[in-house]
Formats: C-alpha cells, sequence, structure tokens
C-alpha cells in the first residue's frame, strides 16, 4: 500500500491518539483537505509500512541503495549524511561559505571542518565549478573522512563530480554532494547529469525546482551506508504524512511520461527566451538557472529595473548579475513576460 493510496482508507475505529484534530476539528478552513489526512503512526493507519515501501520504490526510480524522504529540507539530508559518514574527530572537507548547514553538520557530528575555496567567475561575480584540483591539496595535507560538494551552485554551475568521487575513493574518504537545485536531473538527458549514481549521499529538494511542497526534500545513499538511523537522531518522531505523501506522488510524476515531457518543455522555452534576447548575457551550465548580466545595467539595477518596473522578482542578485530561479512550475506567460522585459533593457 502506497503513502497516497493509505488516505483513501476508511475506518470505523475510535482513535484516541495524536493529532488531537482527529483529522476532524478544523482550525484553518482552508487546509481542511491537509487536517484529513494528518495522521500518526497508529495500528489503525499503519502509515511507517507504506513509507518504508514508498521509499524502496523510489531508490529502484533512482537507481540507488537508498532513498529517504525529507520533510525538514536538504539541510536534514546534509546533516544526516554527515552522521552516518563519520565519527567524531573526523575531518570534513567543505566549502568556507557553504550553506549553513554544512557547518551545523560537522559540528553536530563532532568533527573538524576543514575549508576549501572555490574559483570566482568574475563575470558574473558568483562562484564557480569545482574540480579535482580545486581540491587535491587538502586530501595531500589533511585525512579527510568526508566531502561535501554543492552542485549545481546556487546560480546553476556543475562540478566535476566524477573526477572529485575518484579523488575521495582514492583517500578514503566519502563523497556528500548538495544537489539541493538539481533534483530534476536525473529525469531529463537535456539537463546536467545528477550526482546520485556516482557519489555517496546525494542531497535533492523537491521544492526547489521540482514542484514540491515547502520543504520536501530527498536524501539518497548509493554505498553500503544507511543513513536512517542518522536521519532519526535529527528527525522528528511525529512526522508529516501528508508532506511524505506529496514526496511519493511528486517522484512518481517526475518519472512518469507527463512529468518528463513537462521538464522538456520547459527547457525548450527557457532556450527560446534566451535566444531571441541577444542584449543579454547568460551564465551557468543549468538552464533552470536564468543567470544575466547587461552591458547596460548593474546586477542591481537589473534586479531593480524588473521588479519595480516589470513586476518580476528574482532569487537573488549581486553587483554583477541577476538570477531568475525556474522549475516545474514556470510556465510559458512567466517566461514571455520576462523575455518582453528583457528585450526591452
Amino acid at each position: 500500500m502506497s503513502l497516497l493510496s493509505l488516505f483513501r482508507k476508511k475506518t470505523r475505529n475510535a482513535l484516541f491518539t495524536t493529532p488531537s484534530h482527529a483529522q476532524k476539528f478544523f482550525i484553518v478552513n482552508k487546509f481542511r483537505q491537509f487536517y484529513k489526512f494528518d495522521i500518526s503512526e497508529t495500528d489503525t493507519h499503519n502509515p511507517e509500512d507504506a513509507l518504508n515501501k514508498a521509499q524502496e520504490s523510489a531508490a529502484k526510480i533512482y537507481g540507488v541503495n537508498y532513498t529517504l524522504f525529507l520533510t525538514n529540507g536538504s539541510s536534514s539530508g546534509v546533516i544526516a549524511a554527515v552522521l552516518a559518514a563519520t565519527k567524531a574527530g573526523d575531518n570534513v572537507l567543505l566549502h568556507e561559505d557553504a550553506h549553513p548547514c554544512h557547518i551545523n553538520a560537522v559540528k553536530l557530528a563532532g568533527c573538524n571542518p576543514v575549508f576549501y575555496k572555490l574559483p570566482i567567475i568574475k563575470e558574473f561575480g558568483v562562484y564557480g565549478r569545482n574540480s579535482v584540483e580545486n581540491l587535491k591539496l587538502y586530501f595531500e595535507t589533511n585525512k579527510i573522512s568526508a566531502a561535501i560538494i554543492t552542485s549545481p551552485t546556487y546560480e546553476g554551475y556543475v562540478s566535476d563530480i566524477k573526477g572529485i568521487k575518484e579523488l575521495c575513493h582514492n583517500y578514503g574518504a566519502k563523497l556528500i554532494v548538495d544537489e539541493a537545485h538539481g533534483a530534476l536531473y536525473p529525469f531529463s538527458d537535456m539537463l546536467p547529469q545528477s550526482a546520485i549514481k556516482i557519489a555517496d549521499f546525494t542531497v535533492q529538494s523537491l521544492h526547489k525546482t521540482a514542484g514540491g511542497l515547502n520543504p520536501t526534500a530527498l536524501l539518497h545513499s548509493n554505498c553500503e551506508i544507511n543513513p536512517e538511523n542518522a536521519l532519526k537522531m535529527i528527525n522528528t518522531t511525529s512526522p508529516s504524512y501528508p508532506l511524505l505523501a506529496s514526496i511519493e506522488a511528486n517522484i512518481n510524476y517526475l518519472n512518469s511520461k507527463k512529468g518528463k515531457n513537462k521538464i522538456e518543455e520547459l527547457i525548450q522555452q527557457i532556450e527560446d527566451l534566451k535566444n531571441k534576447c541577444p542584449n543579454i548575457t547568460f551564465g551557468g551550465d543549468d538552464i533552470a538557472k536564468i543567470l544575466i548580466k547587461s552591458e547596460k545595467y548593474t546586477g542591481d539595477e537589473l534586479s531593480s529595473i524588473l521588479y519595480e518596473k516589470y513586476g518580476i522578482e528574482d532569487e537573488r542578485n549581486n553587483e554583477f548579475s541577476s538570477l531568475l530561479l525556474c522549475g516545474i512550475g514556470t510556465d510559458i506567460k512567466k517566461l514571455e513576460r520576462l523575455k518582453k522585459a528583457l528585450l526591452k533593457m
């Protein structure tokens, strides 16, 4: 039984259990359906068995050893991966300006951080790709037990995951890839290659680009380690089954013909936008990250003009460039609006 079918199961049992709203008392009426599906680990529902089956099915879809559903974002996945891959006192290699969850993971695991730097793409004012050459010296001068790599970067630059994995393997280290912004990669050959079948652990955010609810995400293990026990150390014992069921549905959609066609359609529409805006310079390796710069305006000015004059809000910007984040929910109307605005600049 899947998590989704579990919600269709009727019962005449009287549940004197949590949650206390009992699926019938709706404090926020707009969330009525959510309340109805908000169940717990009762004998009547037995959702844990359905969750295990859903995660096993997901692992087969992704072609990995283990896939775990996350309802506390990619941050929880990164922390769980570090906890699973290391022991107290180990050295963990991470970027000096990485997401806060990276250093938090190292601290919680009782490990020692070893910080590396990343090249800067000056034209756009953003971090660039990671490489074996960039990391090799750290392995030669430190006993590294695990390395955390962010790929793609926020702005869509993809690192040499194959080469870095080989480097880690040669030095007996586990590779953890924060692929939060690459959840669509496994479902299209037109996107960069996903790390899921290369790295030891890969974390993906469904909510960032793949249409998931905040803060749904995934933790994949492509090695012998099942990170489930590590995840339990930081997870609540009262998970949100509506969110967990949405993850199952999200994966099934991405893996369907309809979902894959939707991704291809999005890619083609963004390619069309880029081809028709010769006045704009685009960056990045991931077409779903529209990283732009203009000869006429700074990145900050671009962001302000788009927002104030055209009602278009970007994801982030700096002195040189502006980033407009696209995902499976980005439709042609929104892209046409952006294209018209860019052509007028």
